[in-house]
């Protein structure tokens, strides 16, 4: 058991360390030898664990799935839900290294042998499962879209990240969510449901991450994710 504990303390080390690399440098700046350096472990531990830079980056990006799996929402509004869930991301971005360098890597999806896009649709899956119990909790204008929908809201917080991560470096990102919600939700909400939304970031314990990888930001207990 301890030696298990140490392989998994290991990989961990290596894959956070690859992650501040490659936000640093990209996918293709960044090199083997550096990120040695910055986890501090032996060639061999990381060859161990990881057999090229590309099967490292793969598992960095899929790093993204893990966040999103640990994140817990605190409310039974679905659409409430997703907001938070918008202000956590940008939280992430400005603190997790995991996150950063997984999301440098999504963008920049072509420079791998086989494009990565699971990513974006995970995201967009997590939103559309949200958006379609929405819709049956009544919160939504009738007759929208809600598949289209989710993909406009991930294609619009892929652009605010990136914009304020070029101008900024993500200092007013959680403004850009506050704009961005404030501008999208009259045409996705109905005025009663949009009345008891809070637009702004929640408090931070309402917004912590945990360890909880079988949740689902989608689910609630009146939700069916085949309606």
């Amino acid at each position: 058991m301890a030696r298990q504990a140490r392989a998994l303390a290991t990989r961990q080390a290596v894959l956070r360390a690859a992650a501040v690399v490659f936000d640093k440098r990209g996918y293709a700046g960044a090199t083997m030898s550096e990120i040695l350096a910055q986890a501090a472990v032996t060639k061999g531990a990381l060859y161990f664990h990881f057999s090229s830079k590309e099967e490292l980056a793969r598992a960095v990006i899929e790093e993204q799935s893990t966040w999103l799996a640990s994140w817990v929402p605190t409310s039974d509004s679905p659409v409430q839900t997703l907001i938070d869930l918008g202000y956590a991301f940008a939280d992430a971005l400005q603190r997790d290294p995991l996150v950063r360098g997984s999301i440098r890597l999504t963008i920049e999806h072509g420079t791998f042998t086989q494009p990565q896009t699971m990513a974006y649709r995970g995201w967009s899956d997590a939103a559309h499962l949200l958006l379609r119990n929405a819709m049956d909790k009544g919160e939504l204008h009738p007759g929208l879209d809600t598949a289209g929908a989710a993909d406009v809201i991930v294609g619009a917080v892929t652009g605010i990240q990136l914009t304020s991560q070029v101008l900024t470096d993500r200092q007013d990102l959680i403004k850009r969510m506050t704009d961005l919600w404030t501008l999208l939700l009259p045409g996705l909400v109905q005025p009663h449901a949009l009345a008891r939304l809070a637009v702004h970031p929640p408090q931070p314990e309402a917004a912590e991450q945990v360890s909880n990888p079988g949740s689902n930001p989608g689910s609630d207990p009146g939700s069916n994710p085949g309606s």
